[in-house]
């Protein structure tokens, strides 16, 4: 994998400093979705017997919100997160920042790109009663800058490949079920912040 550019070690470094100095906690955002259509992996299978998958031809999906938080001393990793059953707009994203902060209890530095979501979310906090928060943001076109983007490619790619939901409901399960192994899995969770070159 190729090094993160400079600007992006300098932005997510001049953050951490800052985390400490003001006991923040730093927290890497990012949005991805889930289908009733499965995500087809190679898999093992009998000689002349091709897997067959019979999956739903609809495009139904889910929006997802996830996070890694660090903690001022950066020896916690949190890993919270929302489901959603349609596309996420600005204020979802509010709602989720404002219930972060209620949870943490300290001063939050959101690190995320510019997406236009992102932006508009920027300016509704910037004029709302959430105080102590603040942002980095990304560089652009670096999605591999951004630990949560591994975090969404192990879910998509490792424990939800060749998955195939009976309906909406079951979807939704298999997705939290699947996030919530996150929770525990300190090797894991670090392992997301390796990928994208972060030292914890």
């Amino acid at each position: 994998m190729p090094r993160p550019p400079r600007g992006g070690g300098r932005r997510i470094g001049r953050a951490s400093k800052k985390a400490k100095r003001r006991g923040a906690s730093i927290v890497f955002r990012d949005e991805t979705g889930f289908g009733l259509r499965p995500v087809n992996r190679r898999t093992w299978a009998p000689r002349a017997q091709t897997p067959v998958q019979r999956a739903w031809d609809r495009d139904d999906r889910q929006s997802v919100i996830g996070t890694l938080t660090l903690s001022p001393t950066r020896c916690r990793i949190g890993t919270p997160f929302q489901i959603y059953q349609a596309n996420i707009r600005a204020d979802n994203v509010v709602d989720f920042v404002r219930q972060l902060r209620k949870q943490l209890q300290r001063p939050l530095i959101i690190c995320w790109d510019r997406w236009q979501v992102h932006r508009s979310a920027t300016k509704k906090i910037a004029v709302s009663r959430l105080k102590s928060i603040e942002f980095e943001w990304l560089p652009t076109y670096c999605p591999e800058l951004n630990p949560v983007e591994a975090r969404s490619s192990n879910t998509k790619h490792a424990d939800l490949a060749n998955v195939v939901p009976t309906d909406t409901p079951h979807l939704t399960r298999n997705v939290r079920s699947t996030i919530r192994k996150h929770q525990t899995n300190q090797q894991l969770k670090r392992f997301f912040f390796k990928t994208a070159q972060l030292r914890l």
